[in-house]
């Protein structure tokens, strides 16, 4: 007789319905079941008014699947956006995945880089953790592809589907996976090269080894993200396509003293696919570390109750979203466009460019909107012991309303306020905070509480009750 199991979803991003429903749809449609998607609820579950710090999902209906839980979870380094698994029993360390997936809304008309060369690296690094885990770059897009694709774009997509990536959600997911190492060079040496004074990425093939070129240095450290996601995925790729020899990176902009950090992820990946970085000598240990634990200290916490609180429970909604550790998302605006936050004002364009970052626009994580008392509500979220910081950083927000909030939705207020996570305290003591969420699972809410979160903790509670 068959058993179905639960369905168990650990991420560090907000869970977003859509998402929800293509992860969950992929996994019947894999196993050749129906599936029937009403309106989709994701709901924290309580026990004497406490959150347990698990979610579960509502308005997914298939005989495959008993329940679906949520859990927030972060990676000791390169993480994935979701890993999967089917079982009874609340996931633990020595359990298996069936599916790890990477997420993003950026298409490559926004960033050729991010959309598909920073998420890379992450596939080669959790490989060493779950080979037979299935990998997928799911595209979660809001807004127009282009009609035709970067080279980068493509050639990024070819990487994957050869490492055995399935990508999803993408106009076009055809990518023709390469067949031999010679096809693999030829194709990125042949591409267009970047602006004079970046170094391209070439690939040179010597009789005992292959090198790389690509700039690894930024901000007086080894932090390039796209290019440590795009050298890795090359590794990777020279790896699955049955290369054995030595691979080393030139041109990397580091000297000794970025590569003595061991928790490094690119240095991660290095030791795992046995990449040299040209002049440098890489730590020969690197301490074991397992891939996953449940976040039991991150600011995100809080602001990801207080988000899915909102959403589920009240008439409220959000209009962006920032949680820490998490990809940025859009401004969406009362006629429907999705909005990319610019990162600084024009006129201080040139100062932002040589490293002034106090001319930023700071934006919040959490942007709500209250369409019943007419109100758009600024959340700051902090840990407890950040608290002062977080009511500091709520006078930052001037830009952004300036430029966003009284630009479309003039007629609303503004608010500002602080959520936080963490201690064992059971009262608010600062007017500039909202709401508490504590280590006990406590939902504390403050004297100048918006309306918002009132109405939507009262109506959590009624449903549990």
């Amino acid at each position: 007789m068959f058993k179905n199991q639960n369905l168990w979803i650990l991420t560090e991003e907000y869970p977003k319905p859509t998402v929800i429903q293509m992860i969950v749809g992929t996994f019947c449609q894999d196993r050749g079941n129906g599936v029937f998607f009403d309106n989709i609820r994701i709901i924290p579950i309580l026990d004497k008014n406490n959150f347990l710090f698990t979610y579960e999902i509502l308005g997914i209906n298939t005989p495959l699947i008993n329940k679906i839980f949520i859990k927030i979870a972060t990676g000791y380094s390169s993480f994935v956006d979701f890993l999967v698994f089917y079982q009874d029993y609340e996931p633990t360390q020595l359990d298996i995945p069936v599916y790890v997936i990477e997420e993003t809304k950026t298409t490559d008309k926004e960033s050729r880089n991010t959309g598909v060369s920073q998420r890379s690296s992450k596939f080669s690094y959790v490989h060493s953790f779950y080979p037979n885990a299935q990998k997928i770059m799911l595209y979660s897009l809001r807004n127009e592809e282009n009609q035709t694709l970067s080279d980068t774009n493509i050639f990024g997509s070819r990487l994957l589907t050869t490492q055995g990536v399935r990508i999803l959600g993408k106009n076009r997911t055809d990518f023709l996976p390469f067949t031999s190492i010679d096809e693999l060079i030829s194709a990125k040496n042949s591409m267009r090269n970047p602006p004079a004074g970046n170094v391209p990425i070439k690939i040179t093939q010597y009789e005992n080894k292959i090198q790389i070129s690509g700039r690894l240095f930024k901000s007086d450290s080894l932090s390039h993200d796209p290019n440590i996601g795009t050298l890795s995925s090359i590794a990777y790729t020279l790896r699955v396509l049955g290369y054995q020899g030595q691979i080393e990176i030139t041109h990397h902009g580091l000297f000794q003293k970025h590569v003595q950090n061991g928790k490094n992820k690119f240095i991660r990946i290095a030791q795992i696919l046995g990449i040299t970085l040209e002049g440098l000598q890489l730590p020969s240990q690197i301490a074991q570390v397992d891939y996953w634990r449940y976040d039991t200290k991150g600011e995100k916490l809080g602001t990801i109750f207080i988000h899915l609180l909102v959403e589920n429970f009240s008439e409220g909604f959000s209009i962006f979203d920032n949680h820490a550790g998490s990809e940025k998302g859009y401004f969406f605006t009362p006629d429907g466009q999705y909005l990319s936050l610019i990162k600084y004002e024009a006129e201080n364009r040139e100062a932002y460019k040589a490293g002034d970052k106090t001319k930023i626009v700071y934006i919040p994580d959490l942007i709500l909107l209250d369409p019943k008392q007419m109100e758009v509500i600024n959340v700051e979220g902090k840990v407890y012991s950040n608290m002062l910081k977080g009511i500091s950083e709520l006078n930052n927000y001037d830009p952004v309303e300036r430029l966003y909030i009284n630009r479309y939705y003039p007629d609303f207020k503004v608010l500002r306020t602080v959520v936080l996570y963490g201690s064992f305290e059971n009262q608010i003591t600062r007017a500039e905070v909202s709401f508490l969420l504590n280590k006990d699972g406590n939902l504390i809410l403050g004297i100048q509480a918006p309306d918002l979160f009132k109405r939507a903790l009262q109506n959590l509670y009624s449903y549990w009750h």
